[in-house]
Protein backbone atom coordinates (compact mmCIF):
# COMPACT_ATOMS: atom_id res chain seq x y z
CA UNK A 1 0.00 0.00 0.00
CA UNK A 2 1.71 3.61 -1.26
CA UNK A 3 2.11 5.47 1.14
CA UNK A 4 -0.46 8.98 1.13
CA UNK A 5 0.67 12.38 -0.24
CA UNK A 6 -0.95 15.70 0.71
CA UNK A 7 -1.00 18.42 -0.88
CA UNK A 8 -1.40 22.23 -0.23
CA UNK A 9 -0.56 25.70 -2.38
CA UNK A 10 2.88 25.56 -1.22
CA UNK A 11 3.46 21.91 0.01
CA UNK A 12 3.78 18.25 -0.53
CA UNK A 13 3.66 16.09 2.63
CA UNK A 14 4.71 12.57 1.74
CA UNK A 15 6.68 9.95 3.40
CA UNK A 16 10.28 9.87 4.37
CA UNK A 17 13.16 8.29 2.60
CA UNK A 18 16.60 6.98 3.35
CA UNK A 19 17.58 10.01 0.71
CA UNK A 20 16.39 12.83 3.20
CA UNK A 21 18.66 11.49 5.85
CA UNK A 22 21.56 14.08 5.00
CA UNK A 23 18.72 17.09 4.79
CA UNK A 24 17.58 15.63 7.82
CA UNK A 25 20.88 15.44 9.35
CA UNK A 26 21.37 19.32 8.57
CA UNK A 27 17.80 20.88 9.68
CA UNK A 28 16.80 18.21 12.78
CA UNK A 29 20.69 19.03 13.56
CA UNK A 30 20.13 22.46 14.56
CA UNK A 31 19.72 22.41 18.33
CA UNK A 32 17.50 25.56 17.75
CA UNK A 33 15.19 23.21 16.33
CA UNK A 34 15.73 20.39 18.21
CA UNK A 35 15.35 22.06 21.64
CA UNK A 36 11.63 22.84 20.90
CA UNK A 37 10.89 19.17 20.45
CA UNK A 38 10.24 16.20 23.03
CA UNK A 39 11.70 13.71 19.97
CA UNK A 40 14.82 14.84 18.05
CA UNK A 41 18.31 13.69 20.45
CA UNK A 42 20.72 16.64 19.76
CA UNK A 43 23.30 16.00 18.21
CA UNK A 44 21.35 14.89 15.25
CA UNK A 45 23.36 12.19 13.57
CA UNK A 46 23.19 10.46 9.96
CA UNK A 47 22.28 7.27 12.08
CA UNK A 48 19.24 8.62 13.96
CA UNK A 49 17.90 10.13 10.89
CA UNK A 50 18.20 6.56 9.04
CA UNK A 51 16.57 5.08 12.12
CA UNK A 52 13.66 7.54 12.11
CA UNK A 53 13.08 6.47 8.25
CA UNK A 54 12.54 3.17 9.66
CA UNK A 55 10.77 4.13 12.06
CA UNK A 56 8.11 5.93 10.26
CA UNK A 57 7.64 3.18 7.65
CA UNK A 58 7.13 0.43 10.63
CA UNK A 59 4.73 2.85 12.25
CA UNK A 60 2.95 3.14 8.77
CA UNK A 61 2.72 -0.47 8.23
CA UNK A 62 1.22 -1.08 11.26
CA UNK A 63 -1.16 2.01 11.02
CA UNK A 64 0.15 3.59 14.49
CA UNK A 65 1.84 6.35 12.87
CA UNK A 66 1.79 8.78 10.07
CA UNK A 67 4.77 10.71 9.60
CA UNK A 68 5.06 13.32 6.06
CA UNK A 69 8.18 15.03 5.14
CA UNK A 70 7.23 18.58 4.28
CA UNK A 71 8.63 19.84 1.55
CA UNK A 72 7.96 22.84 -0.52
CA UNK A 73 6.55 22.44 -3.76
CA UNK A 74 7.97 24.75 -5.75
CA UNK A 75 11.31 23.33 -4.91
CA UNK A 76 10.99 19.79 -3.60
CA UNK A 77 13.12 21.25 -0.69
CA UNK A 78 12.52 18.86 2.13
CA UNK A 79 12.04 22.15 5.12
CA UNK A 80 10.61 19.51 7.95
CA UNK A 81 8.62 17.26 9.18
CA UNK A 82 4.85 16.39 10.45
CA UNK A 83 3.00 13.45 12.21
CA UNK A 84 0.24 11.69 13.57
CA UNK A 85 0.79 9.20 16.64
CA UNK A 86 -2.43 7.15 16.51
CA UNK A 87 -4.48 5.23 19.56
CA UNK A 88 -6.64 3.35 17.70
CA UNK A 89 -8.44 2.33 21.01
CA UNK A 90 -9.51 5.56 21.14
CA UNK A 91 -9.38 6.88 17.70
CA UNK A 92 -7.46 10.02 18.80
CA UNK A 93 -4.03 10.61 17.22
CA UNK A 94 -1.02 13.30 18.74
CA UNK A 95 -0.10 15.36 16.74
CA UNK A 96 3.50 16.36 16.27
CA UNK A 97 5.62 18.76 14.05
CA UNK A 98 9.27 20.91 13.38
CA UNK A 99 10.34 23.01 10.69
CA UNK A 100 13.92 23.78 9.92
CA UNK A 101 14.86 27.23 11.60
CA UNK A 102 15.05 29.33 8.07
CA UNK A 103 11.46 28.42 7.56
CA UNK A 104 9.77 29.56 10.62
CA UNK A 105 7.16 32.59 10.65
CA UNK A 106 6.20 32.50 7.23
CA UNK A 107 2.89 29.84 7.70
CA UNK A 108 4.23 26.59 6.41
CA UNK A 109 3.83 24.88 10.01
CA UNK A 110 -0.33 26.20 9.87
CA UNK A 111 -0.50 25.12 6.04
CA UNK A 112 1.19 21.76 6.98
CA UNK A 113 -1.05 21.01 9.43
CA UNK A 114 -4.46 22.13 8.15
CA UNK A 115 -3.10 19.24 5.56
CA UNK A 116 -2.93 16.90 8.43
CA UNK A 117 -5.91 17.88 10.51
CA UNK A 118 -8.33 16.96 7.06
CA UNK A 119 -6.02 13.53 6.84
CA UNK A 120 -6.24 12.74 10.14
CA UNK A 121 -10.88 13.18 10.40
CA UNK A 122 -11.38 12.39 6.76
CA UNK A 123 -9.19 9.57 6.29
CA UNK A 124 -8.39 7.86 9.32
CA UNK A 125 -11.80 8.86 10.33
CA UNK A 126 -9.82 9.51 13.67
CA UNK A 127 -12.59 11.31 16.99
CA UNK A 128 -9.89 13.48 18.32
CA UNK A 129 -6.24 15.05 17.78
CA UNK A 130 -4.30 16.77 20.33
CA UNK A 131 -0.68 18.49 20.16
CA UNK A 132 1.45 19.64 23.01
CA UNK A 133 4.13 22.39 22.92
CA UNK A 134 7.09 23.05 25.17
CA UNK A 135 5.56 26.39 26.90
CA UNK A 136 8.63 28.15 26.11
CA UNK A 137 7.63 27.92 22.47
CA UNK A 138 4.43 29.85 22.33
CA UNK A 139 4.79 30.14 18.49
CA UNK A 140 3.78 26.62 18.46
CA UNK A 141 0.84 27.58 19.94
CA UNK A 142 -0.02 29.82 17.52
CA UNK A 143 0.11 27.58 14.28
CA UNK A 144 -2.46 25.06 16.82
CA UNK A 145 -4.78 28.18 17.61
CA UNK A 146 -4.72 29.37 14.32
CA UNK A 147 -5.77 26.22 13.26
CA UNK A 148 -8.92 25.60 15.25
CA UNK A 149 -7.57 24.05 17.88
CA UNK A 150 -8.91 24.64 21.76
CA UNK A 151 -5.82 24.88 24.72
CA UNK A 152 -7.43 22.25 26.88
CA UNK A 153 -4.70 21.65 29.59
CA UNK A 154 -1.71 22.62 31.09
CA UNK A 155 1.02 19.65 31.75
CA UNK A 156 3.37 21.10 34.56
CA UNK A 157 6.78 19.57 34.58
CA UNK A 158 5.50 17.26 32.31
CA UNK A 159 8.62 16.37 30.37
CA UNK A 160 12.60 16.40 30.73
CA UNK A 161 14.42 17.38 27.90
CA UNK A 162 18.81 18.87 28.66
CA UNK A 163 18.86 17.93 32.65
CA UNK A 164 15.22 20.35 32.99
CA UNK A 165 11.65 20.16 33.33
CA UNK A 166 9.31 21.85 31.24
CA UNK A 167 5.86 22.75 31.64
CA UNK A 168 2.99 21.32 28.71
CA UNK A 169 0.81 23.03 27.23
CA UNK A 170 -2.07 20.60 25.49
CA UNK A 171 -4.28 21.87 22.30
CA UNK A 172 -6.58 19.60 21.09
CA UNK A 173 -9.64 19.40 18.09
CA UNK A 174 -12.28 16.92 17.69
CA UNK A 175 -13.98 15.56 14.77
CA UNK A 176 -17.12 17.65 15.83
CA UNK A 177 -14.95 21.07 16.24
CA UNK A 178 -12.93 20.12 13.29
CA UNK A 179 -16.72 19.89 11.06
CA UNK A 180 -17.97 23.09 12.65
CA UNK A 181 -14.97 24.87 11.33
CA UNK A 182 -14.96 23.48 8.03
CA UNK A 183 -18.38 24.46 7.45
CA UNK A 184 -17.95 27.82 8.78
CA UNK A 185 -20.34 27.87 12.03
CA UNK A 186 -19.49 29.38 14.90
CA UNK A 187 -18.68 27.36 18.55
CA UNK A 188 -20.43 28.34 20.87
Amino acid sequence: MPSPQLVTPRLRLRAFTLADVPRLVVLAGNYEVAKNTLNIPHPYLEEDGRRWVQLTEENYVQQTGYAFAIELLATGELIGGIGLTVERRFDRAEVGYWLGQAYWGQGLASEALAALLGFGFKELQLNKLYATHIVSNPASGRVMLKNGMVKEGELVQHTRRDGQYHDLWQYRITKDEYAQQTLGIPQA
